[in-house]
């Protein structure tokens, strides 16, 4: 299911104030990026799901965020690297843009390790 484009018009609109914010595809949703390549938030299947890590899942948690789910053969599984934007930041753009800058950090260091990682693999097979 493609994203709304209401709701990606909103979420632009929500997160504005971060500067130039770019899209792509992710699976049936919308990946949005700033500096090119640093992915801090994604929405899929009618939510926004915002990066996360360690230093700031208990944050998301406590503001009941909940981690993005998948099913698998195995059964569901959690993808805490992704949490569900707070229900009171999709009417609130300054609260929107607060849980956005927190997720920055866990996107460049994602970002980072993905650049590192392609660098290592075109090193090797060059």
């Amino acid at each position: 299911m493609a994203t709304d484009p209401e709701l990606l018009d909103h979420v632009l609109d929500l997160f504005s104030g971060l500067g130039r914010i770019t899209t792509g595809r992710m699976f049936s949703g919308t990946s949005l990026y700033v500096d090119g390549d640093v992915m801090f938030a994604t929405i899929l299947r009618g939510t926004v799901w915002m990066k996360s890590d360690t230093s700031t899942e208990a944050a998301y948690l406590s503001a009941g965020a909940t981690p993005f789910t998948y099913d698998r053969q195995t059964g569901p599984r959690e993808a805490r690297s992704l949490m569900s934007l707070p229900d009171s930041a999709l009417d609130d753009a300054d609260e929107a843009l607060s849980w956005a800058r927190m997720s920055l950090p866990p996107a460049r260091s994602a970002a980072e390790a993905k650049r590192l990682q392609k660098a290592r693999k075109a090193r090797a097979s060059g």
